[in-house]
Formats: C-alpha cells, structure tokens, sequence
C-alpha cells in the first residue's frame, strides 16, 4: 500500500540522537590515539565506567528504573566527552572524579536527563581544573604511534606556551616558529581539530545538531578576535590559531549544542553560540585559563533560559507581545 503525504516526522530517540555524536566523535578520537598514545583511551574507558556507575547509583538511590536511564546513551557519551578533555597522562582517578561530579552534580542532582541547567561534562572539568590543576595541565609532547622513539614527556599546549612566551615579552612572529606551535595552532592539535570539524559537519548533515550554535560560536570568536590580530599580529593571534587550538571545534560542535543546557530558538542559538565565542576569546585572551571553553560554555549554560524568553519566534497572526508566554 502506498501512502500519501504530508507525512508526521518522527522524532529521533535521544538513544539515536548520542549514537550519531558517538560516530561523529571517532575520527578525532581515532586521530588523537594516533598522535598522543593509548592514554585517551584509557581515559575514555574509566570515565564510561564511572559515568555508568555512579549514573546505576543515583537512579537507584532516587528509585528510578536503571534499564531506561543507562541504555540511553546519554551517560555514555558525558564519561567519552570528559575523558577528551583530560590529558592523556593524567593518573587514573582524575578520570573518576570528574565522572563523580559530572554525573552527581552536573545532572542527576537536578533530577536527571531534561533537567539539568548545566553541561554536565563541563561541570566536571571545571571541578577537575579548579581542584587539581597540576593534573590537569600535564598534557604529553607529541608522540604519534609511528614514531620509533616517541617522546613521553609532558609539554604546553599550544595556547599554554603562547601564554607564558607572551609574558616574557616575545612576539607571536618569534613564538610562531617554536615546536609547540606545530604549523597552525599546536603540533598535532590542528588535526584532531580538523577531526572534530569533520564530526561536527557529519551531524549537520543528520540533522543530530543545528548550524547556528557552531556558526554563531565561530562567528563570535572570529569576529573578536580579527580586529585586534589586525590591530597587533604580534601580540593577539589569529582567528586561524584560535579555531584550531584548544577546545574551540570540539566545543563548537559537540559541547556548545548540548539540546538539555543550550539555547533552543533559532535566533537563541545565534546568539547564544557568539557568545560563548567572545567569551572563549576574552578568557583565553585576558583571564586566568589558556582555553575557556568549558568556562563560556556554562556561563551561557546560565543565561540560556532569558535568552530564549527574548528570542521567542513571533506566532503567526499574532502580534510579538501577544506571543510571549
């Protein structure tokens, strides 16, 4: 029997939904273990058993159904994006704490998936970098698998050495031909940035997230960040570096888009992805951390609610003040 259109569409399971953010993550985590050694998957595999842990005791405690909650994917993908973002030399019960915190504090203390304010995996690495930075400024030099002798010691990241050369009054045209730098934004880390672009565009084209966080996060970051690269390329870099060094495309495209903690109209989105492109350029540029995702990220976490309740998309054949809840 065929059938005729319009057709209801279906909506995707959030099971569905954190498979393709799962697929859309294994280029760059492919392209990571190539490049910086087994220790990311390590961290991948503690932090998934401890998200799943501590996800089993909380429901239980709550007396909610474990079954439901635990094959939904949604702690999966919290303990795979926390476990990025910890270096891969850090001990092994980094890995555990922030899933504690990420987990206990980020979401279920809220009363689970839906509710929580916050993205929970930012919440735990801002626990973590608050609470042992040692730890987790330990990042590995470069040591891709193909190397015969690799170099296991720690060194800076791009945004780190940028930082602290800065401070010793040398210039970006000096900085820029140092090994940390690599050949864009840190040796090694342009790729995996690159990786993650390529996830991010892959969910895109599902239909998994919406452009205009990652194009408003972009936008914003880039339109900062240009006039003062303009102004003074020897002391502010270039919207180029800052695309591809840190967090910024894994943040943009896997972290920023969280649906639960995010903005959700389409003007929202916009604007809510610039911000947190500014505020990543401001932190990184003038604050205390070398990155500044995580921290944008849940700061726009905060302001996610009134910025939907002034970008409400006019109802038709209403005026815009009769259409505001």
């Amino acid at each position: 029997m065929r059938l005729s259109s319009p057709f209801l569409p279906v909506a995707a399971s959030v099971g569905s939904v954190m498979r393709d953010v799962l697929l859309a993550l294994l280029p760059g985590i492919v392209v990571y273990v190539l490049l910086f050694g087994p220790g990311v998957l390590r961290n991948i595999a503690i932090a998934v058993a401890a998200c799943l842990l501590f996800e089993a005791i909380a429901l239980w405690l709550r007396g909610r159904p474990l079954r439901p909650f635990l094959s939904d994917g949604s702690a999966l993908v919290t303990g795979v994006l926390l476990a990025l973002t910890l270096p891969p030399i850090a001990p092994w019960w980094i890995a555990v704490v922030g899933s504690l915190f990420a987990i206990g504090l980020g979401k279920q203390v809220y009363g689970g998936l839906g509710y929580n304010p916050f993205n929970p995996a930012m919440v735990g690495y801002v626990v973590l970098l608050i609470s042992f930075p040692v730890q987790m400024t330990a990042w590995p030099a470069l040591q891709p698998v193909w190397d015969s002798a690799p170099d296991a010691v720690s060194a800076a990241t791009a945004l780190d050495h940028v930082r602290t050369q800065l401070a010793l009054d040398r210039t970006l045209t000096e900085i820029s031909g140092d090994a940390a730098i690599g050949w864009a934004a840190g040796a090694g880390w342009e790729w995996i940035a690159l990786a993650w672009l390529g996830g991010g565009l892959y969910m895109l084209w599902r239909g998994t997230i919406r452009w205009q966080i990652p194009a408003g996060m972009l936008a914003g970051l880039t339109l900062i960040a240009l006039p003062f690269w303009a102004v003074d390329p020897d002391r502010y870099a270039s919207p180029l570096f800052h695309w591809l060094a840190g967090a910024t495309l894994l943040g943009a495209f896997f972290i920023a888009t969280d649906p639960v903690s995010a903005a959700t109209t389409p003007r929202g989105r916009l604007l809510y992805g610039a911000l947190i492109g500014v505020l990543v350029y401001v932190i990184r540029t003038w604050g205390g951390y070398p990155d500044g995702v995580a921290f944008a990220v849940l700061l726009l976490n905060i302001c996610a609610p009134t910025i939907d309740r002034y970008t409400q998309p006019r109802v038709y054949g209403h005026t815009r003040r009769e259409s505001e809840p």
